[in-house]
């Protein structure tokens, strides 16, 4: 604890404490503020408001910083792999090879789902969104694991979370399986947890399914890359609806309901989407200067971001990964060639360098999906499956927390004042 901040109001002055983490600002502690001033603070979209204690992810978007208890974005893309990134955010120290060795035996024998859960796919049309599926799929898991909800043991909670990591990627694949109408496969022990994604989604019974090294590497970076990124919208959703007390396979759910809206988990797609518009490298120029006119709507997808007003540490990593992916597919598809000229020019380009509108994770991971082989509605999914290690690691945290408390925001209401009932013949 650092020095007091003081507020004056009213014709008087009151002291706030204020706290200091190990990295970033320091925080006005104004938990006493109503009790002491009778007023609330305003903050629409809690951007100014530190609503949790967490040791997880730390976030310095103008220097371009995110590291996971400490440890670089980048450093553990290149060196690490999602499950040890997973037993990471977890466990908050890195494993030695018994402990990841363990943490994998265990994540692995996981990952099929209840028989009857399978069933639970036949309820939704063949065109519904997977995110729409995942979503009452994942809910429904606490229908069947009723030995891991008890939230006060920390080794039900320790099962359940293990479960949602396990599952999640099965889950996702059924989702993708059930929309093109082919059958569901089971996990392989054998394959890593990425590799087995892959197959399960990809892999047909009539043949053995090769999972390429380099596709293989790119997804586990992506997944890396979406594990958690500090108190955004589903990270807060998914410790709001755990506030009250519900059990983690709701609380996922919530988590991936927020997601899907297309101003969180959507960019992607939009990037993607905003490529196959350009069409071909001959008319890049015209978008960019369609891009730079403040009274023209299109707006390059992809680029700057809302937290990172420097690069995005998440896109160095996948800028490499992207030209592995192309030259292992031998991608030739025009919307490719495009994307990789039009990086080079906006990151050469001296409006988009004076405004920092560098390529995001989503710009890459968009390219990259596509490229595997993903149809774009897939893309939040993987999003989920990725960013559940988070979830359920920032759900933990704060059910440890012993000063944790029932999320209960307040507002600034302006409505009606008090009136008296009329009744309908005096109307």
């Amino acid at each position: 604890m650092s020095d007091q901040a003081k507020l004056e109001t009213g014709g008087n002055t009151y002291e706030f404490p204020k706290l200091s983490g190990t990295c970033g600002p320091d925080v006005v502690d104004i938990r006493k503020l109503y009790a002491q001033t009778g007023q609330f603070t305003y903050d629409p979209g809690f951007t100014s408001t530190a609503s949790c204690e967490s040791g997880l992810t730390f976030i310095d978007g103008e220097e371009g910083v995110l590291l996971h208890r400490g440890y670089p974005i980048g450093q553990l893309a290149e060196h690490s792999s999602f499950m040890e990134v997973a037993y990471l955010l977890l466990n908050k120290e890195l494993p030695d090879q018994s402990e990841l060795d363990e943490f994998i035996y265990t994540i692995t024998r996981h990952t099929m789902v209840h028989d009857q859960l399978r069933q639970f796919y036949q309820g939704f049309r063949r065109d519904a969104h997977p995110m729409a599926i995942m979503c009452g799929v994942v809910g429904a898991l606490s229908a069947f694991y009723h030995d891991s909800t008890d939230i006060s043991d920390p080794e039900q909670r320790k099962i359940a979370s293990h479960r949602l990591i396990a599952k999640m990627p099965t889950i996702a694949a059924m989702a993708y399986k059930y929309a093109v109408g082919q059958p569901f496969l089971q996990p392989q022990n054998d394959l890593s947890y990425t590799g087995n994604f892959l197959r399960m989604t990809f892999g047909v019974p009539a043949e053995e399914y090769e999972v390429i090294p380099a596709v293989e590497k790119a997804m586990d970076r992506i997944f890396i890359l979406h594990a958690d990124h500090e108190q955004n919208a589903s990270t807060s959703t998914v410790r709001l609806a755990g506030s009250s007390g519900a059990n983690p396979f709701a609380c996922t759910a919530a988590g991936i309901a927020c997601l899907w809206g297309p101003a969180h988990g959507g960019a992607n797609e939009a990037a993607l989407n905003m490529l196959h518009e350009i069409g071909t490298p001959d008319k890049i120029p015209h978008y960019i200067e369609r891009a730079k006119d403040k009274n023209d709507p299109f707006r390059l997808m992809g680029f700057g971001h809302r937290v990172y007003k420097n690069y995005d540490p998440r896109a160095t990593v996948m800028q490499k990964t992207v030209r592995e992916v192309f030259d292992a597919l031998d991608v030739k598809d025009p919307v490719f060639e495009t994307a990789l000229q039009l990086e080079e020019i906006a990151l050469n380009d001296d409006y988009f360098k004076e405004k920092k509108l560098f390529p995001n994770v989503d710009f890459y991971s968009g390219i990259i999906l596509s490229a595997i082989g993903f149809p774009t509605t897939m893309f939040t999914a993987l999003f989920a499956l990725a960013r559940t290690v988070g979830w359920v690691a920032q759900w933990n945290e704060m059910i440890s927390d012993p000063g944790q408390k029932i999320g209960r925001p307040r507002q600034l209401y302006t409505g009606p004042t008090q009136r008296d009932y009329v009744s309908i013949d005096k109307r």
